[in-house]
């Protein structure tokens, strides 16, 4: 962080009710910074965020919950096109969530339970 960027942070900081040192409140303030950078959990919950910021991506998940499913079922569930419905998987499998499973001439979607399971774990034990 550079030196202008603190000064305005401490100016800030200041004028907090229950800040009576700012240099070491800031200090505490920048400990807690870099010990959360090299948390872990904070990259896997931020990827696990991040697939599930779209609705249709809920949907999907929502929808593999019972069963796998190929591409044209969750299509007609969603009333979306191929290629929606395709960029919203492919979003879902980078984050771990899902897999595509070859199944004769078509790919089915599935939960990967495991990580589903890891990332809930950690939002109940890290954040709540």
């Amino acid at each position: 962080m550079n030196i202008k960027r603190e000064t305005e942070i401490k100016a800030t900081l200041s004028k907090c009710e229950d800040v009576s040192d700012v240099d070491i409140f800031f200090d505490q303030l920048s400990n807690l910074r870099e010990k959360l950078k090299q948390e872990k959990f904070t990259d896997d919950l931020s990827i696990f965020f991040s697939a599930l910021a779209n609705k249709k991506r809920v949907m999907i998940i929502n929808i593999l919950k019972k069963k796998d499913r190929c591409v044209c079922e969750i299509e007609a569930v969603l009333d979306e096109s191929q290629s929606s419905v395709s960029h919203h998987l492919r979003i879902l499998e980078k984050s771990g969530l899902i897999r595509g499973v070859k199944k004769g001439k078509f790919t089915h979607y599935e939960i990967i339970e495991e990580k589903m399971k890891h990332f809930v774990n950690l939002l109940i034990n890290k954040l709540i």
